[in-house]
């Protein structure tokens, strides 16, 4: 099975150290984790969200809140104004910065929850296939939309409408705010502080703001785009 790696790794402020070795399939995205004890904050049933597809006579727990328990186990103590050191390695390139915590967890997260198995997270596999360490909101939105829209090309090409509207993007991102409120329901249940919280809420900003940045209709980065809206081209 062929795999790539990505590795964040944290120094606290109190000097410990954590190294998050993230081998994903190369062909599914999917993280390829190691057998771990299960929390009960993991079951399927324990505060399940409202649009998930997922039963659990069929399966025991959720694929996201699993991929996070280790992640949330050395986060548990952390404030989210703490500051981290953090060191990402992906194969392409090397990212280093001092930040709040939350950035460097949520950064973190984001990668995880689109590669946890969860399917309604799923979509944001390309996403995670090209990562971009403490993307901006700007990076995100840009991504987010040019993901979309390579999508709805290939739809196209195999002969299906595409949406170039973004209205299935819209509807991605109202499922994945779901999917961050009651996630972050679970973790309440799993946390002494609250810089995990946190870093979701701000996975979960970019996933309310999405929608309105599509209603006008892109246009804080249409200027990007002169080149190819001059109609002498």
């Amino acid at each position: 099975m062929k795999t790539f790696a990505i590795e964040y790794r944290f120094r606290f402020p109190d000097g410990r150290r954590e190294r998050y070795d993230l081998r994903i399939d190369a062909a599914t995205l999917e993280l390829q984790q190691d057998q771990i004890t299960t929390p009960p904050w993991t079951s399927l049933d324990f505060h399940q969200c409202p649009n998930c597809p997922l039963e659990p006579a069929r399966q025991s727990h959720c694929p996201a809140a699993v991929a996070l328990v280790r992640l949330v186990a050395s986060c548990a103590r952390l404030v989210s104004y703490d500051r981290l050191e953090v060191e990402i390695v992906t194969p392409e390139r090397v990212i280093s910065n001092d930040i709040p915590a939350q950035r460097g967890v949520s950064s973190l997260m984001g990668l995880i929850l689109a590669t946890s198995g969860c399917p309604r997270t799923a979509f944001f596999k390309p996403m995670a296939r090209f990562h971009l360490p403490l993307a901006s909101e700007e990076e995100t939105i840009y991504r987010a939309a040019s993901m979309y829209l390579l999508a709805q090309y290939f739809l196209r090409k195999d002969g299906a409408m595409a949406d170039l509207d973004l209205e299935g993007l819209k509807r991605i991102y109202a499922d994945l705010h779901i999917v961050n409120r009651t996630l972050a329901d679970r973790l309440r249940h799993a946390i002494e502080e609250d810089s995990t919280i946190n870093a979701l809420i701000l996975l979960d900003l970019f996933a309310k703001n999405i929608p309105f940045v599509i209603e006008d209709s892109l246009e804080e980065i249409r200027y990007l785009f002169a080149p190819f809206l001059t109609k002498s081209n």
